[in-house]
């Protein structure tokens, strides 16, 4: 049966205020996951105004309180690891691989956070009148903005709102629309399970076309006072610009065109171990994917040959299945994508060594060479 998921906002489970839902989708099977709660305008702003109405009590919660509930935090996101990777795989199409390295990251994050509760210093500024000086104290700012991405959300939306949280300000998490469940409901359930007071921690979920209208509130919203995006360049351009206009502190992390680069003098199987690894982690959907190889002429042809034994061998298909390298792209939208860059390619003189297909949403791992400048 599939299971339906709310939002969480001033630590209650609650509806859209619409009574809507929508599908989210395993990328896998193309089975319904789960049902959604589908935030509009007015649910983001009743979570900012959870948020705000937390503020005053969690930042005035002393650090040994606030370590305390990051470290159950911890321990539980530990306990519920099998429920946790098995949610991911079906949510996002992540393989064992990448799933795993999520969990053990993750914990090692909130305990990083309980750590730096105690972590918030200040300055002695010298003064002009002799014996005086004067201090400088850090204080939370108040709610803040957490905007997650698909493709790592245990790590990435954790990250938005852990040290934010930390350091005494409250949060509103907008996950994907593609990663709701692992990207927010259930860092929520973990943050609600550890006893993190109401209205701490907030997660709006919402469909893909309510995207803008959520974003926009959770930007323009007077009580918001600090934003946190991790996504693409084009909606990072998109942030800054309204963060700009309400002259609000955003921190961006964005999408990249990386190269690895190989000179004549390079350990070749080191870097092509580096270049299949680099290339192809979770089926190349992170910010810091390679994405373009330079290589030495001298070395070109052994480097190729190299990398091309280690891609053949990568098995592609069930991300469940423990041995499967490649798991499926997140949607429809972004294979047709990446099979628009290859046909892009050849019919500008590539070759494509190997791949160049795909079966359902799983783009098997291709490597084209003789690519042109343009």
């Amino acid at each position: 049966m599939t299971k339906t998921f709310q939002m969480y906002i001033g630590g209650s489970w609650v509806d859209s205020m619409e009574n809507e839902t929508f599908n989210d989708y395993n990328p896998y099977t193309g089975d319904v996951f789960a049902r959604i709660a589908r935030g509009k305008r007015a649910d983001a702003a009743r979570a900012v105004q959870a948020a705000a109405d937390a503020f005053p009590q969690w930042a005035a919660t002393s650090p040994g309180t606030k370590r305390k509930l990051f470290l159950k935090a911890a321990d539980i996101f530990e306990k519920r690891q099998n429920e946790l990777v098995a949610s991911l795989n079906e949510e996002t199409g992540s393989t064992i691989g990448i799933a795993m390295f999520q969990m053990f990251f993750v914990p090692g994050l909130l305990r990083e956070a309980a750590a730096q509760t105690y972590n918030v210093t200040g300055e002695i500024i010298p003064a002009d009148y002799p014996g005086a000086f004067f201090m400088a104290t850090r204080q939370p700012a108040g709610v803040v903005a957490g905007f997650g991405p698909f493709n790592v959300p245990y790590i990435l939306c954790m990250r938005a709102i852990a040290l934010p949280i930390a350091y005494g300000n409250t949060a509103v998490l907008k996950p994907s629309e593609e990663a709701p469940v692992t990207g927010g409901v259930l860092l929520a359930e973990v943050f609600e399970e550890a006893g993190f007071p109401p209205g701490v921690l907030n997660v709006v979920t919402h469909s893909k076309e309510d995207a803008p209208e959520i974003g926009d509130e959770l930007i323009s919203n007077p009580l918001v006072r600090r934003i946190s995006f991790t996504g693409s360049t084009e909606n990072g351009r998109i942030i800054a610009e309204k963060a700009g206009r309400h002259l609000k502190r955003a921190v961006l992390e964005l999408g990249g065109k990386d190269p690895l680069i190989v000179l004549k003098d390079a350990d070749l199987d080191f870097a092509a171990d580096a270049a299949a690894w680099g290339a192809f982690l979770h089926q190349g959907q992170i910010c810091m994917s390679t994405e373009r190889i330079i290589i030495d002429q001298a070395v070109a042809d052994e480097f190729t040959e190299k990398l091309l034994q280690r891609v053949k061998a990568m098995k592609a298909g069930d991300p469940r299945d423990p041995a499967t390298t490649i798991g499926p792209l997140i949607n429809k939208a972004a294979v047709d994508k990446v099979h628009s860059h290859v046909q892009d390619a050849l019919n500008k003189g590539a070759r494509v060594l190997t791949g160049g297909k795909y079966e359902g949403l799983v783009y098997s791992p291709t490597i084209v060479t003789d690519v042109k400048p343009d």
